[in-house]
Order: structure tokens, then C-alpha cells, then sequence
């Protein structure tokens, strides 16, 4: 298989960068909104944060959004600070892997996220790294609040096959979200399910 790759799109949030979708519920409890996840989990999600992801909705639509859900009155620093619990880290040996994956294959990333996270991220790899990773390891990196449209939908993925004129049977495509993988599949893509638990690091170790 890997013989007949020539391009890898990477899923962002649990393929390269450890998030915990747990933390966002856990941290807005602390602030007296509980049960959070009854908005928003890895299987399923509120259509106002489908439209924050897709950038359709401004950051402080979203907070306002977030408030209407809570019985005690939220600041903007506290939204913000839940929202981005769900961030942990890209581990450096991760880093490293895209570095030598991008020696033969051409590199992409293809991220479900919104503005408050991307902003977070963002000052979080830098500061860590020295300079913007994205730009370094990828052809391009999409981010679904940018393009204004989001996996699984069919039409996301056609963008970025045409836009990078990319063959289907030549891309790899690895997110740890089934639906994603269904979508991408409907484009023709070559796809890998990451199963919990598993570093990405360590199933890539046959392509380098």
C-alpha cells in the first residue's frame, strides 16, 4: 500500500495533536454549567458549534451561544478557557514524523477546529516550537472555520482533492473519527481509522 501513496492528509485534533474532549465539560462545571456534553462529545455536536467550526458564526456569537446554555452568568475568559481545555499538545516525536514523512510524500492537514482554538494552538506551537508548524510540515494546512465548510461533508473533501489536484488512489487519508473516514471515502480517498489509544507515530513508522 504504501508504495502507491503519494500524498497523506492528517487529521489535526487526535491523530497529531492529543486533545481530550472531556476536559471542556470537566472545566464548565467548575464554572457551574454541567452536563456539557450533552453539546458536544467526538460523536456529536450542537448545530451552532457545527457553524462555529465552519466559521458562519463569530467568536462572540459563540459565547453568547454558550451563556444561553448556562444557569450562571460566564465571562468571555471563562468560555474561552473551557473551550480551549480541550487542547493538550503535539508532541515533539510527532513533529519529527511529519519532518521525515514530508521527504516523500506530499503533506496535508485537514482540521475540524474554530477561531478560539486555532488562536490558542497557534500561540501554543509556536511558543513551543519557534515557528509555525503548519507552514513548515504541510503543502497546506485546511482549517474548516477558514474554508467555511467541515468533514464529514462530501463537498469539503472534493475541495481539497481539486484544489491540490490530488488522485484519490495515490492520497491517504487518517482521522480517528468514523464519519470523517466515511466522507472521505465517498471521494475516493485511501483511508486509515486511528483506533484510540494508538500514536499515529507508530503506525506511520511502514512509510518512512
Amino acid at each position: 500500500m504504501t508504495s502507491s501513496i503519494k500524498n497523506i492528509i492528517f487529521d489535526l485534533g487526535g491523530v497529531l495533536y492529543d486533545i481530550r474532549y472531556e476536559n471542556i465539560a470537566d472545566k464548565f462545571s467548575t464554572y457551574g454549567l454541567h452536563n456539557f456534553t450533552q453539546q458536544y462529545t467526538q460523536a456529536a455536536q450542537t448545530e451552532a458549534i457545527d457553524l462555529f467550526e465552519e466559521g458562519r458564526i463569530s467568536v462572540p456569537e459563540f459565547r453568547d451561544y454558550i451563556r444561553s446554555l448556562s444557569p450562571v452568568a460566564l465571562t468571555d475568559q471563562q468560555i474561552d478557557n473551557a473551550w480551549n481545555a480541550i487542547i493538550i499538545d503535539l508532541p515533539p516525536h510527532r513533529v519529527e514524523m511529519l519532518r521525515q514523512l514530508k521527504k516523500k510524500y506530499r503533506l496535508f492537514l485537514f482540521s475540524n477546529t474554530n477561531q478560539l482554538n486555532y488562536d490558542c494552538f497557534q500561540v501554543q506551537l509556536r511558543a513551543q516550537y519557534g515557528c509555525d508548524i503548519f507552514e513548515e510540515c504541510f503543502v497546506k494546512a485546511y482549517f474548516s472555520h477558514e474554508m467555511h465548510m467541515r468533514k464529514p461533508h462530501v463537498e469539503a473533501f472534493r475541495r481539497v482533492v481539486s484544489e491540490q489536484r490530488l488522485v484519490p488512489e495515490e492520497t491517504l487519508f487518517i482521522d480517528d473519527t468514523a464519519r470523517h473516514i466515511e466522507g472521505a471515502k465517498a471521494v475516493g480517498l485511501r483511508t486509515y481509522l486511528l483506533p484510540k489509544g494508538v500514536d499515529v507515530a507508530t503506525v506511520m513508522q511502514s512509510y518512512l
